[in-house]
């Protein structure tokens, strides 16, 4: 199980780096709404002000997006060197991911399966003292 936690930890890694690369994508037409609003002339009410709606809701996607892609990398990376308070958080997030149709289901689906699984249990050190 192991090879399997590992796994998971390198889907997630690139899961979050796929995530922030969308998410620059999506900052980049952000900025490109943002410049057109600042650009065009008033044509009439609300003319400009559309055009900074847009761009405020996709600088919030992008913020939410490069957020989500960078704890998922980080998540990952603790994940592979089997760190203990990476298990909980990695299970956490394969929830939403299996929202995510189809790769995000797809790995919240073997996250699920490879954290939950007694075997991979053992490999993660417990935080807690020998007496607790």
């Amino acid at each position: 199980m192991k090879k399997h936690v590992e796994l998971a930890g390198v889907l997630y890694m690139l899961w979050g780096g796929i995530c922030m690369l969308l998410s620059l994508s999506l900052l980049s037409i952000g900025v490109a709404a943002a410049a057109i609003g600042l650009a065009a002339p008033e044509e009439g009410p609300g003319g400009t002000m559309a055009a900074g709606l847009v761009a405020a809701a996709f600088f919030m996607v992008a913020g939410v997006g490069l957020l989500f892609g960078g704890v998922h990398a980080w998540v990952g990376s603790r994940l592979r060197r089997l760190r203990a308070h990476a298990r909980v958080p990695a299970i956490v997030l394969a929830i939403p991911d299996l929202v995510i149709v189809p790769f995000g289901t797809a790995l919240g689906i073997y996250a699920l399966w490879a954290l939950l699984h007694d075997q991979s249990k053992g490999l993660f050190p417990s935080s807690r003292g020998p007496g607790s």
